[in-house]
């Protein structure tokens, strides 16, 4: 089935909407926090426990498991569901943001892109076309359209023909698109310009997507220019259809997403900082490394009602961790993805009693306290 999203509620302070994504697996809550399981996994996690943390749509990474272990090894165990157990909603990527990250201007055609393999450098060719036929023989719940992540920052000209192409990539993907059981979503770019912003969003539109992404933000700029680019293109986006920014994940940028209309996020950012010892707590990010919690026998946060915070201590958290133990990452990745959902989920209950506004300045005036006292220590 298509995935339906339905506008529930908006609060009348601001344009933080609160709303319902229904999918094969069922209907979420929105706005949503969404894991990143890059090569079929949560890194360190199994699908109890992301069903555990009260997670909905999972992402999977087209280019990686196009690598390893291929798509025809998915398709034949039945999907990307039952490859990995997880009997939930699943969103893969198209391979965009390796154009970004892996791939060389000069490398960047009309036809599609070459790559070198990060595993053995082997030359790769990824067209919209393949990236689609990858993800529709992945089966997961939504697909998005190939496009070409840019980098940070950019010429104006350089970006232009960047929309201008990747406009042209996405009548591609949505003519090679074939699979009845997925969604396919559209992905504005347009940089740090306003007005290719805007018009990279109406053009994204008229090819009538099943929803729509705002794509080529975190990727080097500061926070105001990153708002603004959402701010640019978000408005031209249609009100009954899902808005997803893309690989958007600290708390600060979630509560900013959520005022100007995302419905969804995800990011790496909460298991990468766990497997170097970092975890959210309610009063900002803390190293479990650091050796004054060698004897602190509390929680990592109090606040937290996950495995790690009700069956754990800071003190037990950081022997792992030293010791080099697989379980202290595992512990910290269940805490900091539960700790982004449950932030999903206090953003829901206050948008629908028209109190997001007070909630993002409560909250963030808690997280923002150890900055403050460091800032205060320092002057």
């Amino acid at each position: 089935m298509k995935v339906k999203y339905e506008l529930l509620h908006k609060d009348k302070n601001c344009n933080a909407r609160y709303g319902t994504l229904e999918t094969n697996y069922g209907k979420y809550e929105t706005p949503m926090f969404m894991p990143v399981g890059t090569q079929a996994t949560v890194k360190t996690l199994d699908y109890r426990e992301i069903k555990e943390i009260g997670s909905g749509i999972i992402l999977s990474n087209t280019y990686h498991l196009w690598l390893r272990p291929g798509e025809d090894i998915i398709d034949k165990a039945g999907g990307l569901h039952k490859f990995m157990n997880y009997d939930g909603p699943i969103l893969t990527d198209c391979g965009g943001f390796q154009v970004f990250s892996l791939a060389k201007k000069k490398d960047i055609s009309e036809e599609g892109v070459i790559f070198k393999s990060h595993i053995n450098g082997e030359k790769l060719f990824l067209t919209p076309e393949k990236s689609i036929q990858i993800q529709n023989k992945l089966d997961s719940d939504i697909a998005m359209s190939f496009d070409e992540c840019i980098p940070y920052p950019a010429s104006y000209e350089y970006v232009k023909n960047s929309v201008e192409r990747t406009l042209r990539w996405a009548i591609r993907s949505k003519n090679a698109f074939n699979n009845p059981r997925q969604s396919l979503f559209g992905i504005v770019q347009g940089g740090e310009y306003k007005d290719l912003r805007e018009y990279s969003a109406k053009e994204t539109v008229k090819l009538g997507f099943d929803g729509y992404a705002i794509g080529g933000t975190s990727v080097g700029e500061d926070k105001e220019t990153m708002y603004k680019m959402i701010d640019y293109a978000i408005k031209y986006l249609p009100e009954d259809k899902a808005r997803y920014l893309m690989g958007v994940g600290d708390p600060y940028d979630l509560f900013e997403g959520v005022e100007r209309g995302v419905d969804m996020f995800d990011c790496v950012h909460p298991t990468r900082l766990a497997r170097h010892g970092h975890a959210f707590t309610k009063y900002g990010k803390i190293n479990l490394k650091n050796s004054k919690y060698k004897e602190d026998f509390t929680p990592v946060d109090t606040s937290c009602d996950c495995e790690c915070c009700k069956n754990y201590t800071k003190a037990y958290i950081r022997h792992l961790l030293v010791a080099e133990e697989t379980l202290g990452q595992r512990l910290l990745s269940v805490h900091n993805l539960r700790f982004l959902i449950r932030i999903m989920e206090g953003i829901r209950e206050s948008i629908k009693e028209d109190r997001f506004l007070e909630y993002k300045r409560e909250f963030i005036d808690n997280y923002s306290l150890m900055e403050r006292n460091k800032k205060k220590v320092s002057e």
